[in-house]
């Protein structure tokens, strides 16, 4: 989980942290475009681009360290990681956040309607993904948390929309972070006494999850 959790916490830091002058001389040596701006739009410019390009650039890296270290690497992070690279590029591109913003709709919308399908086909599509960490859970249980997830992900995709559409560039990047994640988590967690009425058990006293990236 920390290297799918990895390039979120760049990405933060990244917006909050990097120092505003040498962002902006940085962009600005790169594009013209901060010089018909003022000092407050040039800034969030600035943040918006080297915050979108650390994302790009850890994401990469992830992936790249989760094939060498852990000999794979999950689809839930391919997808993610190829949304983040082309929408984080048209963002970079076109100075624009709407398309970074718009990326985590499409994972959730994209997760929403794969585990979806499995459903209406019966066929058990998150069990592929995730059988390793829920070891003993029935096909009901199966069946459950595969409605659960997807309901989930209905609702962060539309809750994403209205955060992205209504808020600022930093609420938005600081949701990510303070308000996505730990959902999820706390989502995750709240499926386990059903999963365990339905006949998970635990390896080694711990159940391991496997979370979707941001």
């Amino acid at each position: 989980m920390a290297v799918d959790y990895a390039p979120l916490l760049v990405f933060f830091a990244v917006n909050f942290f990097a120092p505003a002058e040498p962002m902006m001389r940085l962009v600005a040596g790169f594009s013209g475009m901060l010089s018909d701006m003022d000092r407050l739009g040039a800034l969030v410019i600035a943040r918006v681009i080297c915050a979108t390009t650390a994302f790009v650039l850890a994401t990469i890296v992830a992936i790249v360290v989760s094939r060498v270290k852990l000999g794979h690497v999950s689809p839930m992070l391919w997808i993610s990681g190829v949304l983040v690279v082309v929408f984080g590029g048209l963002t970079v591109y076109f100075h624009d956040p709407r398309f970074i913003q718009m990326k985590p709709t499409i994972v959730y919308a994209t997760f929403a309607g794969v585990l979806l399908f499995g459903l209406l086909t019966g066929r058990p599509l998150l069990e592929g993904l995730l059988g390793t960490a829920y070891p003993g859970l029935t096909a009901e249980g199966w069946r459950k948390l595969t409605r659960n997830w997807t309901l989930f992900f209905i609702g962060m995709a539309v809750l994403n929309e209205l955060v992205w559409r209504s808020a600022t560039w930093d609420f938005w990047v600081g949701f990510k972070l303070w308000g996505a994640i730990p959902l999820t988590l706390g989502f995750a967690m709240a499926n386990i006494p059903m999963l365990m009425r339905h006949g998970l058990t635990a390896a080694d006293g711990a159940v391991e999850k496997e979370l979707p990236p941001e």
